[in-house]
């Protein structure tokens, strides 16, 4: 074995760069003899030199991290004193490969109980699992870990069967059998090509739910969901979900499934929400597990969208890839905007999609907004697992809806029909998938692609000129894009702008319509109207833009009360909140009986859905008011805007004192639980009314969330109580929540639950109660989700105590990330953007944090995940 060091890669990795591989590879075969701490594995993998590659036979590099290297051979011969190792991998060199195809076959052993960064195989209480996107599948094998190369696996799996009944890989089961001495083995053929990033391995004590689905074209698919023996009765709905994916996909995409089995199986420790690896689905646990007592209407909606967006990627992601870990948007753009179409079509269509711009507006605007800005498409990176951020996800389905929107619903079937025609089996770029869209439409969309390459919000401003004589309302459209890090200059993007003008007493003064403004301004012009009507801008939000435009409460008011497209009419209840809260943080100016009157009739619109309500007569959050004011070019004090947003609550808690619990009272829902969206949305608006009445700190509203809490059969009822009492400091909560923990000590899901509501109380003891919790039995900082559910909530949940003047909230998250990012590197790393808009605060918030990012930075040992993310926070 040579020991020199051969090249490492460049700290940052850049889309001009890319290169294709020099090797291809035909088949993976391989041998998997799982151990705890000393797992073997043996590739033996086909290669085939890449015919576009050159003239010279190049060097043979794989991709390895954290490998024991025991043995390999190139066609039989022994190898092993050609190699040069690093840090990232191996060389071989080209004088020492026999030609332009050959068998490489390597034996690595690896110690899956140490891995604690969830990467590659790990353990998960004694279970083997992987989690190989988008790197991990290198801590596995020595292989070109990289989405363009793709080819079929089949995979044998040998353990103990007691430990390991049940052996689980990617594609179609093979042969099973017995080895002796209380061993076992089985396999599984993947006949798709796949990246390595693909595969999947579990195995472990497990249980099946069981069910089957008949493809449009007959063919019986068989669906196993696995999860720990005593959760089987908390599968059903998973599965109900997969299913209504399976049906939905067949018809809204013409999709059917491609093998004979699709398995889920749900995982205690893992640092994402799921994983789509063909055929075999892994899942954070939280996303399958599901009871009426367990879960609330919340998680079973996140179960149902995720199931779907797992299941989606069989074709938008698995059967077509990305070319390179740029393209990620590809195949997590498309497959959200999928997800979102699907839950639209499930639930309420409205209300979905105020809740996807509820999340895009809180969680992307932000990250586009701030330092770590960055394309749908990026042009480099350092730690590809920063990349899976809310740009590239939420942003990047907006980009799709946008295309939709222009090419309409036609339009876009044909275009996607071709992509998967086109490119079925091959990585691909964004280039070939716009490519897809221009020759089914006709559509030139060289312009349009800006929304890949470039960062930042637009922001649309509005200006308008009435001319009552004439009946002419002139309208001017502007759009300008912020400089954001590394891109001072923007260009002028498409905007699909659906628009109409409500008229005051209601109806349509102008018809919607379409406007694509392509151009920095454009000028519309509306004549023969009687009066002047409210313009209805970005009806269903139809571009991710910021708008800015002169608007009246009264104006405000009639869209509310009158405008047709449901979320513009959320968009206006939306904004007089956001107005009122305001001018009470900069003036203590009172609350206007307007506002208080619309949300009244909010309240008693019976005609409107209950789940519509509830969005409706939600006060703004502390974020939100924070981002407002910033983006005003002020200073946010979180404690004034909590005192202004904590007033508004109370002031309509007891201004519709009567009307709140008579709405409350109307929305229960009698009969046993069920999950459905009527159901869900009366229980939601049964909540919002209790949450509002116990801001009053009222003793009749706190006895009516103990009494709801006292009857309750079902968490999407107790929850919401025992979160009111919590956070108003009733003097019963402390009680309630010592018997929640006693009831459900045994489930580790719901005490994530209770761990964050305690996180999230604005009390002046948070923060001691958190520091307490740390050392609590039922907390184990190891695991992502008790880690996410009390210091991720406290740090992203609660801006009063996170953000304390003195700075205490800062620093005891930052010994927190410090100490997690030693263990688990990917999940500190994601954690740590709770300090991304530190520049949004008063003067000493600033500092503080500053000084809190600082000491992350200066940590000896601080991983590349994190400190990425950190210096570009900084701005280094």
């Amino acid at each position: 074995m040579r020991t020199e060091t051969a090249p490492t890669p460049p700290e940052t990795v850049r889309l001009a760069d890319y290169t294709p591989p020099a090797w291809l590879v035909e088949s993976v075969r391989l041998d998997v003899d799982l151990a705890p701490s000393a797992t073997r594995v043996r590739a033996r993998i086909a290669f085939y030199r890449n015919p576009g590659h050159g003239r010279e036979r190049p060097d043979l590099r794989l991709d390895g991290r954290s490998l024991t290297f025991v043995s390999a051979t190139v066609d039989g011969r022994d190898v092993a004193a050609d190699l040069a190792h690093d840090r990232e991998g191996l060389t071989l060199p080209a004088a020492a490969l026999p030609g332009d195809a050959f068998q490489w076959d390597c034996t690595v052993e690896i110690d899956p109980a140490a891995n604690t960064a969830l990467e590659g195989l790990y353990l998960s209480n004694a279970m083997f699992c992987t989690q190989c996107e988008a790197e991990g599948f290198r801590k596995i094998a020595y292989y070109p870990d990289r989405p363009d190369v793709m080819a079929p696996f089949h995979v044998r799996i040998e353990a103990e069967r007691e430990a390991c009944p049940v052996l689980l890989s990617n594609g179609n089961p093979g042969e099973v059998g017995d080895l002796g001495g209380g061993r076992h083995f089985a396999e599984w053929l993947d006949p798709h090509p796949k990246p390595a990033y693909l595969f999947a391995l579990v195995a472990g004590q497990l249980v099946a739910h069981e069910d089957s689905f008949t493809t449009a074209s007959g063919q019986e698919v068989a669906l196993k969901l696995w999860v720990r023996p005593g959760d089987e009765g908390k599968c059903a709905y998973a599965m109900d979900a997969l299913k209504r994916s399976m049906r939905w996909d067949e018809t809204e995409y013409g999709l059917e499934y491609d093998l004979d089995i699709f398995q889920i199986v749900a995982v205690d420790d893992f640092n994402m929400g799921a994983m789509e690896n063909k055929g075999l689905n892994v899942f954070n646990s939280k996303y399958v597990l599901a009871s009426p007592e367990t879960a609330t209407d919340r998680d079973y909606e996140l179960i149902e969208g995720i199931v779907a967006h797992e299941y989606f990627h069989n074709w938008t992601g698995n059967r077509i890839t990305c070319r390179d870990w740029f393209q990620l948007c590809l195949k997590e753009g498309l497959t959200v905007f999928r997800d979102q179409q699907f839950s639209a079509d499930q639930r309420s269509a409205p209300v979905q999609r105020i809740g996807d711009v509820k999340a895009l507006r809180g969680r992307q605007f932000p990250e586009d907004q701030g330092p770590l800005a960055h394309p749908v498409r990026p042009e480099h990176y350092v730690e590809i697992n920063n990349f899976y951020t809310a740009t590239v996800y939420e942003k990047g389905a907006e980009v799709i809806r946008m295309l939709h929107t222009l090419v309409g619903a036609e339009g876009y079937r044909k275009a996607l029909d071709l992509y998967f025609e086109r490119h079925d089996g091959q990585a691909c770029t964004i280039e070939q998938f716009r490519q897809c869209f221009e020759d089914a439409t006709g559509r030139v969309l060289d312009q349009f692609a800006l929304w890949w390459s470039q960062a930042g919000t637009p922001r649309l401003k509005l200006a308008e000129v009435w001319d009552a004589p004439t009946g002419t309302l002139t309208v001017r459209l502007t759009q300008h894009t912020p400089p954001t890090p590394g891109q001072d200059e923007k260009h002028a993007l498409v905007l699909p702008i659906v628009l109409a003008g409500v008229a005051p007493g209601g109806g349509e003064a102008i018809p919607e319509r379409l406007i694509e403004l392509s151009t920095p301004e454009t000028e519309l012009r509306f004549e023969g109207l009687s009066e002047r009507p409210v313009l209805s801008l970005l009806r269903g939000f139809s571009a991710p833009v910021v708008v800015e435009r002169e608007i009246t409460p009264e104006q405000r008011a009639v869209l509310l009360a009158h405008d047709a497209d449901p979320f513009n009419r959320w968009e206006a209840g939306r904004g007089l909140s956001v107005a009122v809260a305001l001018d009470r943080v900069r003036q203590g100016t009172r609350i206007p009986d307007l506002w208080t009157e619309a949300m009244a009739r909010m309240l008693a619109d019976d005609s409107l859905d209950p789940a519509f309500r509830a969005l409706a007569l939600d006060v703004p959050g502390d974020d939100e008011i924070a981002r407002e004011i910033a983006g005003q070019g002020g200073l946010a004090d979180p404690n004034a805007i909590h005192a202004a947003l904590s007033e508004m609550r109370e002031h309509l808690g007891s201004r519709l004192s009567a009307d709140l619990n008579a709405t409350y009272t109307a929305m229960r829902v009698e009969g046993p639980y069920s999950p459905d969206a009527e159901s869900a949305g009366r229980r939601a608006l049964a909540n919002r009314c209790l949450a509002l009445l116990a801001a009053t700190r009222d003793r009749t509203a706190f006895e009516l969330a103990d009494a709801q809490l006292q009857r309750a059969d079902n968490m999407s009822e107790t929850l919401p109580a025992l979160a009111s009492l919590t956070y108003y400091d009733a003097p019963s909560a402390e009680r309630h929540l010592d018997a929640f923990h006693e009831r459900w000590k045994g489930d580790a899901l719901v005490i994530d639950k209770w761990l964050s509501v305690q996180a999230t109380a604005p009390l002046g003891r948070t923060l001691a109660t958190v520091d307490r919790l740390t050392r609590h039995p039922s907390f184990n900082w190891k695991n992502p989700n008790k880690f996410r559910a009390l210091i991720g909530a406290f740090a992203m949940g609660n801006p009063v105590a996170f953000h304390a003047g003195d700075g205490s909230g800062y620093r005891f998250v930052t010994e927190w990330l410090l100490r997690l990012d030693a263990h688990n590197p990917q999940t500190a790393a994601r954690l740590a953007g709770c300090f991304e808009s530190w520049r949004r605060y008063t003067p000493e918030r600033q500092e503080a944090m500053q000084a809190a990012l600082t000491q992350m930075r200066e940590a000896a040992d601080l991983s590349k995940n994190t400190r990425e993310m950190v210096e570009r926070m900084l701005g280094a």
